[in-house]
């Protein structure tokens, strides 16, 4: 075991077992380690309580509960999880002891140093989020086969602006891409109409987990 006094350490909001609500892993069981604190302030936030609090935690001490419960996917979320310089080191340490690792992050931060056996899920901000501005264009050239990007649209500005991103930076070619409606501001009929009209190459998603637990926090 690692010596407590210089391993790296972290804010962890929640640690907890569920199925995996979003991105191509949907519907699995999958160990959600909630890491606290977030640069960005979007207007559709559901996890508002992960930008303070927590408690400090060592690498070996997250390793531990991920162990206990048992599965292999682990998915390191936040808040903004990259926020904390730590993240990294988890990362790698979780993807080194086999297990199936993603990154959910809002693309506002360098993800060049997010070790290649991760799957990283990275958000591109929309006009509707508050926070286009934060968007780190650059953070695509570090995207590869097994990553995803997530469009959250609120309405049809957002939408028109997706999709323009999507066909002149050709997303598809570079990855997953895929684009969820935030309800109740836009009825996941409207967006999967407007997807199908425009034969967008995108794969369609709402949030299972809000479906089945609403806004449950540890869900």
């Amino acid at each position: 075991m690692s010596d407590a006094r210089t391993e790296p350490s972290l804010r962890v909001t929640e640690i907890f077992l569920s199925l995996q609500g979003e991105a191509l892993s949907a519907g699995c069981p999958t160990v959600f380690v909630r890491l606290t604190g977030c640069p960005l302030r979007c207007r559709y936030c559901d996890t508002e309580y992960a930008f303070s609090g927590g408690r400090r935690m060592t690498l070996d001490e997250i390793v531990a509960v991920v162990r206990d419960y048992g599965v292999r996917p682990v998915c390191v979320t936040g808040g903004e999880p990259l926020a904390q310089k730590g993240c990294l080191t988890l990362l790698e340490r979780l993807a080194s002891l086999d297990f199936d690792v993603s990154l959910e992050t809002s693309g506002a931060l360098d993800i060049s140093g997010v070790d290649k056996r991760v799957s990283t899920v990275m958000d591109l901000k929309t006009p509707g989020s508050g926070e286009s501005h934060r968007n780190r264009w650059e953070n695509l050239d570090h995207l590869g086969a097994s990553d995803q990007v997530k469009f959250v649209i609120r309405d049809e500005t957002d939408y028109q602006w997706a999709r323009e991103v999507v066909r002149s930076r050709r997303l598809d070619q570079i990855c997953t891409v895929l684009f969820s409606p935030t309800q109740p501001d836009l009825a996941p009929t409207t967006l999967a109409d407007w997807i199908v009209a425009d034969r967008l190459p995108v794969r369609f998603q709402v949030q299972l987990h809000k479906l089945l637990w609403g806004d449950q926090p540890g869900r």
